[in-house]
């Protein structure tokens, strides 16, 4: 079982040319998810992702898409031909990409926004081991009040999309049904010592 969980990140995302002719060679390049950087506040967390998660993460099958939109494709990286072939690179800063879109009327708009900086955002969906209760971890930050959670292996990525949305929206800030379950056993420990101190004092009330 796998819980899917998307993330966006706001980052540069450039247009290069590998050759003279004007729009014909050109590329999209950036990351989709960059190591040991903080999110911003993802409501109620905020995450950060350790510089070897990817290590043993699957990429056999990662899609290129547009605002997370299955029939939006712009590239693949099972894809061999030059135009439509997503490559994808892990570096020290995190998971870079490197596509030319596929000669499709919607990746020509795309090329224009992202030209004209309309498009300027990227975001990738993936996936923890459930099982594994090392994949990530969580903890409460008393100081800024909120809990922080570090990822530590990515079992999957399934796609990389350029977004239009603001980054680490509320709304896509999803986290998997385990990583929910250990939230609430943190806060269940947190709130431990408070309720037995309420019940000392009630009990000392009910000595005097």
């Amino acid at each position: 079982m796998q819980d899917k969980e998307t993330r966006n990140l706001t980052t540069k995302i450039e247009i290069r040319s590998a050759g003279e002719e004007e729009n014909s060679n050109e590329f999209v390049e950036g990351y989709a998810l960059k190591f040991e950087k903080w999110s911003e506040r993802l409501g109620w967390f905020k995450e950060i992702i350790s510089r070897d998660a990817l290590a043993s993460a699957d990429l056999s099958n990662v899609v290129a898409l547009f605002n997370h939109k299955q029939d939006y494709p712009l590239a693949r990286n099972t894809v061999s031909v030059d135009a439509g072939r997503l490559q994808l690179e892990i570096d020290t800063i995190g998971l870079k990409f490197r596509f030319k879109p596929t000669e499709t009327s919607y990746a020509r708009d795309l090329m224009a926004n992202i030209r004209s900086g309309v498009v300027n955002q990227c975001s990738f969906s993936f996936s923890v081991d459930i099982d594994n209760e090392e994949a990530d971890e969580w903890r409460w930050n008393e100081e800024e009040k909120i809990y922080e959670r570090r990822v530590n292996q990515i079992k999957k990525i399934f796609d990389i999309s350029l977004v239009t949305i603001p980054a680490y929206s509320d709304t896509e800030a999803v986290v998997g049904a385990r990583s929910l379950e250990k939230v609430k056993q943190l806060k269940a420990e947190r709130s431990a010592p408070i309720d037995k101190l309420k019940m000392e004092l009630e009990l000392l009330d009910l000595t005097i």
